[in-house]
């Protein structure tokens, strides 16, 4: 390391040098040659170790892992990084319910008890197994079903008589999932068709 820092000192001193005794335009030609040089080795080393991206690739989010990190690549993280903290706030069991849309199922949700809205959040935010959520709480497989169950069942059975009420009355707000749900509910027993109201969906189509 030393030998390397002594050759640089003696080529800045010796450039040094022939920039005092220039005097011709031949002489600031050879200088400028000189500088010219030192700044394509300068520029080579660093597009050695720099990944290049021009704007336009980091705007569509183009990451090979080296420039952005992978996880900067997630939805959750864009919405931070754009300012949208509703997500990362809400982003628990207890407070879960602020994000759904539908505002009948979200006060149903909110209605829960802590261990119902645990059990649900890790199901259906976290999409845990019923394996992995009794090892979360010592708990056994079975145990997690049947709290499951119960949980479902009751959103269910709340959520039914809401909607036949919507139905008769002629809610604007009425959607597919919904008429679906309370036609299941009352004995079709069909699989339910996706549709872009994912909170109910999340919710509803389930096969316990």
């Amino acid at each position: 390391m030393g030998r390397e820092q002594l050759v640089r000192d003696i080529k800045a001193t010796a450039l040094a040098r022939i920039e005092d005794a220039a005097r011709t335009e031949d002489d600031f030609k050879a200088v400028i040659k000189q500088w010219d040089h030192r700044d394509e080795n300068r520029e080579r080393k660093e597009r050695y170790w720099e990944k290049q991206r021009d704007e336009k690739t980091l705007e569509v989010g183009y990451t090979d892992g080296e420039v952005l990190p992978l996880p900067f690549s997630h939805p959750s993280w864009r919405e931070l990084i754009k300012g949208d903290f509703l997500s990362l706030i809400y982003d628990n069991a207890m407070e879960m319910w602020q994000l759904i849309e539908d505002w009948d199922i979200a006060a149903l949700v909110k209605d829960l008890t802590a261990k119902q809205k645990d059990v649900l959040f890790l199901s259906a935010v976290r999409l845990c197994t019923a394996a992995q959520i009794a090892c979360y709480h010592d708990k056994t497989d079975r145990a997690i079903r049947k709290l499951l169950a119960e949980t479902i069942d009751r959103i269910r059975s709340k959520l039914a008589p809401l909607i036949a009420e919507q139905i008769k009355t002629g809610c604007q707000m009425m959607t597919l999932a919904k008429r679906e749900f309370i036609t299941w509910y009352e004995g079709g027993k069909f699989l339910l068709t996706a549709t872009n109201d994912d909170d109910i969906i999340v919710i509803l189509q389930d096969n316990v």
